[in-house]
């Protein structure tokens, strides 16, 4: 897959496109994905996804607060995976939003994406002030010579309300239903820095996730069993966020013991994916109490692990 962050570093290929931010990229979004590359295939032109970054509501409420599912790399790749051509990013910006109805439809999808096929929801609104309708994209369609493939209001409502139960449910730190809705696990990525070393003091050495996407959404602190992919092995381990009460901490973390695994990954990029969450962050009378809970959460993780993941 090529991701494009200009739109003249297109090709002249005619295209099918479907727009929208996609975060998540979850069975919703998925569905309407392989819609996408179905036709693409069949009718012999190139899969373009085509997405805006930042989130629109970061420039236009400038609500600075908003937590994403993916980041930008996880995304690319989960789309990569499901066998878009083309990641086409749009810097969004207030004079982008400006555009009228007719300009992103010529200027963009036509004169620089080539489309022959655009798939959108029932009520997708476009244009400046979001005016623009699915009944206007037909009209631009007779015009412009290509066709519109409507999304249903079912598949509509499942991508919306899928994206909301998602973050709803990792902000209460539900990774079952969270993965459900997404079809896949929910994953940090982030690169490994130098901590306090306390896991180490203690026995549970841990690798110090550190995610410079500040818009990330990072589930509720506590303990979690996960799995990696380093060094062309997969690992598991159990992770912990939150601020290391037992040692007065006060920053939150990402410190993640891995199971059977002692090679030097300082400053490696990784992606940690979340498979159960074993319980809340506690603060606890002593060092040895810690300990003992955490040779416990490992004898669980263990047991998960057999279970699950033969």
């Amino acid at each position: 897959m090529k991701i494009k962050t200009t739109l003249e570093s297109y090709s002249n290929n005619n295209s099918v496109v479907t727009i929208g931010t996609f975060d998540g990229v979850h069975i919703g979004h998925q569905k309407i994905i392989k819609r996408l590359v179905n036709i693409a295939k069949k009718k012999d032109l190139q899969a373009i996804v085509f997405t805006f970054f930042p989130h629109p509501r970061m420039v236009l409420q400038e609500d600075a607060n908003i937590k994403l599912i993916n980041t930008l790399d996880e995304k690319s790749k989960l789309l990569e995976n499901l066998g878009v051509d083309h990641l086409v990013v749009k810097k969004f910006t207030k004079d982008f939003s400006r555009l009228t109805a007719l300009e992103f439809v010529r200027d963009i999808l036509v004169n620089k994406l080539h489309v022959k096929y655009i798939i959108v929801g029932y009520d997708h609104h476009f244009g400046r002030n979001r005016t623009a309708n699915i009944n206007d994209l037909r009209e631009f369609g007779e015009t412009y010579d290509f066709n519109i493939i409507e999304i249903s209001a079912q598949d509509i409502d499942e991508v919306t309300v899928s994206s909301t139960k998602i973050r709803q449910a990792l902000i209460e730190g539900d990774v079952k239903s969270a993965n459900a809705f997404l079809g896949y696990n929910f994953m940090l990525t982030g690169k490994v820095v130098e901590g306090k070393r306390l896991g180490k003091q203690i026995g549970f050495p841990t690798a110090n996730l550190q995610i410079e996407e500040t818009y990330k959404l990072i589930p509720k602190n506590g303990s979690y069993i996960v799995k990696s992919y380093v060094h062309n092995v997969n690992v598991f381990g159990m992770m912990n966020i939150g601020t290391n009460p037992t040692f007065n901490g006060e920053q939150q973390s990402i410190e993640v013991h891995f199971f059977d695994f002692d090679k030097d990954i300082y400053y490696e990029k990784i992606e940690i994916h979340l498979l159960h969450r074993l319980r809340d962050e506690e603060k606890f009378e002593s060092i040895e109490s810690l300990k003992a809970q955490l040779h416990r959460d490992k004898t669980i993780s263990l047991d998960y692990i057999n279970r699950f993941n033969d």
